[in-house]
């Protein structure tokens, strides 16, 4: 019997190496973007996309034309002309990162008339873990077993992709909150959903989630410099899956909040209005930056109903 045609499309480079050398059957590549941040337009690797993320990853971290095209682009040209695989494994992160690249790539690849099969090797708790641990930090034998109890996508998990793809780079990112009640193969698309949405102003501080989180972390912790607040932030973030550059862009941009000494880093007056919120911070904070189709500043989320408001 002939032996299959498998393809592996994994969120990063340590994960590729590590499937390597794990010698599994088939071909490697690998998706180096960062969708969760920044614009994006729907129809993935065409003019008005490609414009829109080199600038981007030019102006907010130094990530050059260059770079862009070889790290990205490049694997980008290999993925459409590819044929023939029998099966297409995606390897990506129980996170928000991973599953915004995850979706982008799936649309990328019906765009291009590849349809699978897919299936799919998620970071998942494994018996007697406490915590999720991410693919590339499994040890071979878990990573092995992990492939080895990969998920078949079905046509609908495909379609509903594709769909919240398209919600992501629409103008209205209200019709996202119907999606997160959907069941899918996709065990954490729910969460990441959900993460995404709490990434808009709240409506009580024009602080996000994650904002308030990292002074949470100030507050609650004995921090002692910028650096120790990163790890901290990095640590405890939860279902976002931010590296560490886009962590010190929000630890940058919440610098008025808090005060730096020679052995700690506390709160300032803002800091402790904006954590209670006995204050909105909205005008001070408001920006360009964008999620997908849209500006951050131009939705609030509201705790109480979950739902996102049009401003």
């Amino acid at each position: 019997m002939e032996e299959k045609k498998i393809l592996h499309i994994t969120n990063g480079d340590d994960l590729s190496e590590q499937i390597t050398n794990l010698k599994l059957p088939g071909d490697v590549i690998t998706w180096r973007e960062m969708l969760c941040e920044g614009p994006a337009s729907m129809d993935v690797g065409d003019e008005e996309f490609v414009l829109r993320r080199r600038t981007f990853l030019l102006e907010k971290y130094n990530i050059s034309e260059e770079q862009y095209q070889e790290e990205f682009l490049s694997e980008l040209a290999k993925l459409a002309a590819i044929n023939n695989y029998d099966e297409i494994v995606l390897w990506f992160e129980f996170d928000l990162f991973s599953h915004m690249n995850m979706l982008a790539l799936i649309s990328f690849m019906l765009q291009n008339k590849k349809d699978g099969p897919f299936s799919l090797v998620c970071s998942r708790k494994l018996k007697g873990e406490a915590e999720m641990t991410a693919l590339s930090q499994l040890s071979d034998k878990n990573l092995k077993e992990h492939y080895n109890h990969r998920i078949p996508l079905e046509k609908a998990d495909i379609q509903t992709a594709q769909l919240i793809w398209e919600l992501y780079c629409s103008k209205n990112p209200k019709k996202l909150t119907s999606e997160i009640k959907k069941t899918t193969n996709f065990e954490y698309l729910s969460s990441s959903i959900r993460a995404h949405i709490e990434r808009f102003p709240n409506v009580k501080t024009g602080l996000n989630t994650l904002e308030v989180n990292v002074l949470k972390l100030i507050e609650e912790h004995d921090i002692k410099s910028m650096h120790h607040l990163l790890g901290y932030a990095l640590q405890y973030q939860g279902y976002y899956g931010y590296v560490d550059v886009q962590m010190q862009r929000i630890l940058d941009k919440l610098s008025p909040f808090y005060e730096t000494s020679e052995d700690k880093l506390k709160l300032n007056e803002d800091g402790i209005k904006a954590l209670k919120g006995t204050k909105n911070y909205y005008q001070n904070l408001k920006d360009d930056e964008y999620y997908g189709g849209v500006k951050k500043y131009d939705f609030l989320y509201d705790p109480v109903s979950h739902n996102l408001l049009k401003l």
